[in-house]
């Protein structure tokens, strides 16, 4: 192994940019992570950037999309949208969501886009 090499990096310690539960979807800069615990803000907390999660989402209408749409975090409502504009990209959805469903199946990038 080479003596740089820090770790793989599917698992990373953050500061909690806000007040995370465990299992909890986080931004902090353009990364995504999901909170493996509980967190105050400004703790430091471990997060998955990769894996696939049930995550929640948008029940407003025209929140329904298919498996395989870009997902974005939209950061000041905390929920996954099919909605681009400034939200932050984190993955595709691994199944159809209607729009009235609370959560959905997304498998995470890793890297925004």
């Amino acid at each position: 192994m080479a003596k740089n090499y820090r770790h793989k990096g599917d698992t990373c310690t953050f500061t909690a940019p806000n007040a995370v539960a465990s299992g909890g979807g986080f931004q902090v800069g353009s990364l995504f992570a999901v909170a493996q615990c509980d967190a105050a803000q400004g703790a430091p907390v471990e997060g998955d950037v990769v894996g696939v999660w049930t995550l929640p989402k948008s029940t407003a209408a025209g929140t329904d999309f298919t498996a395989g749409t870009k997902l974005y975090w939209d950061n000041a409502a905390k929920l996954v949208t099919k909605t681009a504009s400034t939200n932050l990209f984190i993955g595709a959805a691994l199944g159809d969501a209607a729009a009235g469903d609370a959560t959905c199946a997304v498998r995470l990038n890793g890297v925004a886009a």
